[in-house]
This record gives structure tokens, C-alpha cells and sequence, in this order.
């Protein structure tokens, strides 16, 4: 099964943990598809059968803005090819900042719904306020959708 990833991050922290999530899927025997910056026209040619996202969240509850391209020709276009897959969203983000704690998770969660993705699993939500190794923190959750998938 190829699962394409998707990411949003404003220092890079969001990356590092999609780059350890592909990692993992791969050590299990999965193909992954994974580019921070790709264009609604190279996930499509990627034929993913899964998606996972994973994105922190601005101070304003927001997406970064390298996901932001990618988020608004997807939510423009709800490419049929995406419909009935499976998927789940890791969001980081800082529960001190209230309401929009993992803001940019949710507007991924959404989006999923709105393209007919399956969500295969809760949203993981990494506080970064109690975690100094999100990629760490992030490893049960991930073994728990492998298996799912």
C-alpha cells in the first residue's frame, strides 16, 4: 500500500516527524510518497491508497503557509481519486494557545471529510508545551495506524 504524506510546518518541527512517520511505514512495508512542498498534480501521480497528514498550527489556529497551496486546490477541487481512502492527521501545535490548540489538525480533519477520506484513527494532537520529541511521542499512535492500515 503506498501512503502519500502530507505536511505543514512553520520551523520544521512537522516535517521532522512526517519524515520519521514515512520511515516507520517503510520499515513496515509500506511504500510512502512524501514531498513538504507537493503540488495537488504530483500527489495525484503518486496513486497514493492512504493519506496521512501531519501539520502544526500558526498562533492564529491557522495552517503554515507551505501547506496552504496544496490545502486550497484540494478543498477547490475534491479530487475524486482521494474519495474512500483511508487517512488520520497528526496536528502539533501548543495547548497555552486555548481554542486553536492543533487548529491546523482540525482544518485537515475537515478537509478529509469534505474529499470522502476515511479517518481511520483520532487525530493524534502533539502539545508542544509537554513534548521535546514529538517524533518520539508520536511512535505508539503511528504503530497503532499501521496496523490499522
Amino acid at each position: 500500500m503506498k501512503v502519500a504524506i502530507l505536511s505543514g510546518s512553520v520551523y520544521g518541527t512537522a516535517e521532522e516527524v512526517a519524515r520519521h512517520a514515512s520511515k516507520l511505514l517503510e520499515d513496515a512495508g509500506f511504500e510512502t510518497f512524501y514531498n513538504p512542498r507537493a503540488s495537488l498534480d504530483e500527489l495525484l501521480a503518486s496513486a497514493p491508497q492512504a493519506l496521512l497528514a501531519v501539520t502544526s498550527t500558526t498562533g492564529m489556529g491557522e495552517l503554515p503557509d507551505n501547506l496552504q497551496p496544496l490545502y486550497s486546490m484540494l478543498r477547490d477541487q475534491l479530487p475524486a481519486a482521494l474519495r474512500g481512502l483511508p487517512g488520520a492527521v497528526i496536528g502539533l501545535g501548543d495547548a497555552s494557545y486555548g481554542d486553536t490548540f492543533c487548529g491546523g489538525g482540525e482544518q485537515l480533519r475537515e478537509l478529509f471529510m469534505e474529499l470522502g477520506v476515511r479517518e481511520v484513527q483520532d487525530m493524534l494532537r502533539l502539545d508542544a508545551s509537554e513534548s521535546v520529541t514529538p517524533e518520539a511521542d508520536a511512535e505508539p499512535w503511528l504503530a497503532e495506524l499501521i496496523k490499522k492500515l
